[in-house]
């Protein structure tokens, strides 16, 4: 059986069974009945197309005019229609699909940037919190340093070859040691040109072999952590 042949008992079988479906009472012929149960079996527009070029080349084909051009053009427009839009929608679906995978991998890389952002701002935020509470700890251990500095210094020349006095010698030292590994450092004060970023000035002293705005005397230790100031440098500022 040829392809014309097979055509026409389609659209035949077509119009029979749009006919019986749709009856008069809609209104419709059966060629517009079989036109509809086609397009609805197939689901496309070059469906029906294809069926009725076919229909209108059997019917030239029985008036006794043959055109084999035409019969190839024919069968080739109905495979491009088929291959174009596709009786299922193969190419739509796919258009689709990659649509989704674009827009869910455009979602994906916006939210690894989000999740870095936060990250970042979390470890900036857990540092900050970290110098604080660490200065809170060294602005209470400091004045147990000054105790311990007052009290090695009221200790007489004599008295410090003393066992007892050798051992505090020792814990004051380990205790220093301790603060210089975790970043904690003297500020530097004697002799040195008054910065207000580090001393405190409370005094003022005339002394003519000091230049002016030179640190003095010290009298209290000022200390920093790491690159901020836990305490300032109490000074005597010479004019």
């Amino acid at each position: 059986m040829s392809q014309e042949e097979m055509v026409k008992e389609a659209v035949e079988e077509a119009k029979a069974k749009a006919a019986k479906e749709a009856g008069e009472a809609e209104g419709k012929t059966a060629e517009e009945g079989a036109v509809d149960a086609v397009e609805e079996a197939a689901g496309t527009e070059g469906a029906v197309d294809a069926v009725e070029e076919a229909g209108e080349a059997d019917e030239e084909s029985e008036a006794g005019e043959e055109n084999p051009e035409a019969d190839e053009g024919l069968k080739e427009k109905a495979e491009g229609k088929s291959k174009g839009k596709g009786f299922f929608g193969k190419k739509n679906k796919k258009d689709k699909k990659d649509e989704k995978i674009e827009e869910l991998t455009d979602r994906l890389t916006r939210q690894m940037a989000e999740f870095d952002n936060f990250r970042k701002r979390t470890d900036k935020e857990k540092s900050q919190m970290y110098e604080i509470g660490a200065k809170d700890v060294i602005e209470k251990i400091l004045p147990v340093v000054d105790n311990f500095e007052r009290g090695l210094a009221a200790v007489s020349e004599e008295e410090k070859t003393h066992p007892f006095m050798e051992g505090m010698e020792k814990i004051y030292k380990h205790l220093m040691t301790t603060l210089e590994e975790i970043g904690v450092k003297p500020i530097e004060a004697a002799g040195q040109e008054f910065n207000p970023d580090f001393h405190n000035a409370v005094m003022h002293v005339e002394d003519e072999n000091l230049g002016e705005n030179i640190v003095a005397e010290e009298l209290q230790k000022g200390y920093m952590y790491r690159d901020h100031v836990v305490r300032h440098s109490m000074v005597k500022v010479a004019n």
